[in-house]
C-alpha cells in the first residue's frame, strides 16, 4: 500500500510540472520577449543560443514554447517601449541581453509578476538587479585584474596604457576603477578616452595613438560596435587592444578572457523554463572564464608573441578577423 502510495504521489508530482509548464497564453504556448540591447557579434551569439536552447527544451519536456526577437538600438527610449508593448501583450518571461535592456525591462514590468532572466550583465549588484524575486540571470563579470596580467605578460616593459570605454555602459564602471587601481599598484601611468556613441568612441580610440603602449576595455556594448573600426586604427599604429569579449577579438582586437557565449546563452534558456515549470527564482549565476582567445592576424600584424598565454590559461583559442 505503501509502495502504491509513492508511486501515486511520484506521479502527481511529475503531472504537477508539466501542468506547471504549459504555458499561460491564452493559446497554450509560453511566450518569450527576447529583447536585445542592440546588434554585435556576442549579443548575437547569445540571442542565437538562447532560441536555439529553448527550441530543444520545447521538444525534450513536450511544451509549445514561442519567442519574439526584440531590438532596442542601443536606445533607452526605445527599450522602455518595447518594455511597455512586451507587458501589455502578455509575455510569460522576458530574457533581457545586456545591462540597459535588463534594466528598462524590469522598471517595465515592475508590479507585474513577469519572469525577467537576463544575459551577460557584468555587475548585476552595481546595475540594480540583485534582490528582485522575480529576477535573475547570468553574469559575464571580467576578471579585470587577469586580463591586465595578460597584458604585461606579452609586454612587461609597458609604460601606459589606454582606458577606452564608454560613458553610457554601467558595465564598464566597476571594471575600469579595477584596471586603474591595478595600474597604479604596479607604476603604470593610464590615459582615459570615452565617449557615448560610434563617432565619439572612434574619434577617443583615435586619440590614443602614439600616446599608449597597449589599450585596456572591458565588456562595452557600445565600444564593441565599433570594434572593427578601432582595431583598424590601433593595429595600424602598432597598438594591442586587450577587450573585454570574444567578438572583440573576432572583430580585430588582439586578445581576451572571458566566458563563451553560447554557453551563456544556453544557460540562460535553461534557467528561464526551469522557473517556469518550477517556480523558483533562484540567484543570478556566474558564468566561469577563463578561456583566453588570440587574434593570430593581429599578433602577427603588431609582432607580438602570445606563447606565454598557454602557460596562464587550460584554453587558448587562436582565431582570425571576421570577414
Amino acid at each position: 500500500m505503501k509502495k502504491l502510495f509513492c508511486v501515486l504521489l511520484s506521479m502527481i508530482l511529475v503531472m504537477s510540472l508539466f501542468a506547471g509548464c504549459a504555458g499561460k497564453s491564452d493559446s497554450g504556448a509560453i511566450k518569450v520577449a527576447i529583447v536585445q540591447q542592440l546588434d554585435h557579434s556576442s549579443l548575437d551569439e547569445i540571442r542565437l543560443a538562447v532560441e536555439a536552447e529553448l527550441d530543444r527544451l520545447a521538444k525534450e519536456k513536450n511544451m509549445t514554447i514561442t519567442y519574439t526577437e526584440f531590438n532596442g538600438r542601443n536606445d533607452a527610449t526605445i527599450l522602455n517601449q518595447i518594455g511597455a508593448q512586451v507587458v501589455s501583450d502578455g509575455y510569460d518571461v522576458i530574457i533581457p541581453i545586456a545591462t540597459m535592456a535588463a534594466q528598462c525591462m524590469v522598471t517595465a514590468a515592475e508590479g507585474k509578476n513577469i519572469p525577467i532572466i537576463y544575459a551577460a550583465i557584468s555587475d548585476p549588484v552595481s546595475a540594480g538587479l540583485t534582490g528582485l524575486s522575480t529576477v535573475t540571470g547570468t553574469s559575464d563579470a571580467l576578471n579585470t585584474a587577469f586580463m591586465l596580467d595578460m597584458m604585461l605578460a606579452v609586454q612587461p616593459d609597458i609604460k601606459t596604457v589606454g582606458l577606452l570605454y564608454s560613458n553610457s555602459e554601467i558595465n564598464s564602471e566597476t571594471p575600469i576603477a579595477e584596471a586603474k587601481a591595478y595600474l597604479d599598484s604596479k607604476g603604470i601611468a593610464y590615459l582615459e578616452k570615452t565617449g557615448n556613441n560610434a563617432v565619439e568612441i572612434v574619434a577617443a580610440a583615435s586619440s590614443l595613438v602614439d600616446r599608449v603602449d597597449a589599450v585596456f576595455t572591458p565588456t562595452d556594448n557600445v565600444v564593441m560596435a565599433s570594434e572593427s573600426a578601432i582595431a583598424e586604427t590601433l593595429n595600424a599604429a602598432g597598438i594591442p587592444h586587450y577587450a573585454g569579449a570574444d567578438s572583440f577579438v573576432t572583430a580585430g582586437a588582439f586578445a581576451t578572457c572571458g566566458v563563451n557565449y553560447t554557453e551563456l546563452g544556453t544557460y540562460t534558456a535553461g534557467m528561464a523554463v526551469d522557473i517556469l515549470c518550477g517556480g523558483a527564482v533562484p540567484e543570478y549565476h556566474m558564468m566561469d572564464g577563463g578561456i583566453i582567445t588570440v587574434n593570430t592576424e593581429t599578433a602577427a600584424a603588431l609582432g607580438l608573441d602570445y606563447a606565454v598565454f598557454s602557460q596562464m590559461a587550460n584554453t587558448v583559442v587562436e582565431t582570425t578577423t571576421a570577414e
